[in-house]
């Protein structure tokens, strides 16, 4: 049951970076496990630690430094999360998704999910970029449980397309442009924190999953709720348990992570020079 009044919260957060730095631009990235490397890609940026910003809670896993920066990615100004923050850590569902309710008062309207995941789909292999198509939310729960708040958005909301058909295309058209090879998938989220059983990966495979994670589907969710166009672009990291007999380490997620970075990069800078109006549309 949510007690605190999550909008308030949510709008001072907002109002101490838009006071030290502005304005912020339209569009946001949130980045996943072993990804915040894409980083080192923003240009002209300024990084404001989520200790200095109100009500932020604070990452615990490795792989997630939790700064929040703006700055310049190609033609396009940006906003950046590097870190998120899971059901796992024991965050209640109002703290996971507080970054997102933060750039919704921000005026954020596109939102670019990354995540690192492990493949189902056997035509999938590690270091595989996928583009979310669908997703399939095994948590348990929903972020939006409990009473609305109508300042964030609609009691009932359609699910039809969480994740963007237009935004997907242009990464589609993107990708190839740049000669980045882009697949699409259904990604299937857990609670974790453990990786599943090869028993749970043969019942996800029945369903129709291609990826599975611990994370994106509740910040998908909100964002949703909170009028923003989604774009969810994930990482292969490890085939996942039972495909091929390998035991997961967390620590080959980040290095998949960090080997994968500069194709992330080049493909997410394209599709949001794209979105700016830059020479890439």
């Amino acid at each position: 049951m949510k007690t605190r009044d999550q909008f308030y919260e949510a709008n001072e957060a907002a109002l101490s970076v838009v006071e030290t730095l502005g304005q912020p631009p339209p569009i946001a990235i949130v980045l996943g496990s072993g990804l915040g490397g894409l980083v080192d890609r923003l240009t002209d940026s300024v990084s404001i630690p989520y200790g200095q910003i109100p009500h932020f809670p604070r990452p615990t896993v490795a792989g997630h430094s939790g700064h929040l920066l703006i700055g310049s990615l190609g033609n396009a100004r940006v906003l950046a999360l590097q870190g998120r923050f899971h059901y796992y850590e024991g965050h209640e569902f109002d703290a996971v998704t507080f970054p997102i309710r933060f750039l919704q008062r921000l005026g954020v309207t596109t939102l670019v999910l990354t995540a690192a995941a492990g493949a189902i789909n056997q035509d999938l292999a590690a270091g595989d970029l996928v583009s979310v198509t669908d997703h399939l939310n095994l948590i348990g729960t929903n972020p939006l449980r409990g009473p609305n708040d109508d300042r964030f958005g609609v009691r009932f909301l359609d699910m039809t397309e969480v994740y963007s058909s237009r935004l997907r295309t242009i990464a589609h058209e993107e990708a190839e442009r740049i000669g980045v090879k882009l697949k699409a998938g259904v990604y299937a989220s857990l609670p974790g924190p453990t990786y599943e059983t090869p028993a749970e990966i043969r019942m996800l495979r029945a369903i129709g999953a291609d990826l599975v994670g611990m994370s994106t589907v509740p910040e998908a969710i909100v964002a949703r709720h909170a009028g923003m166009e989604v774009l969810a672009l994930v990482l292969v990291s490890n085939m996942a348990a039972g495909v091929t007999g390998a035991a997961i380490a967390h620590d080959d997620v980040l290095e998949a992570g960090k080997q994968a970075a500069p194709r992330l990069g080049a493909l997410i800078e394209g599709v949001v020079g794209r979105l700016s109006g830059g020479p890439n549309r």
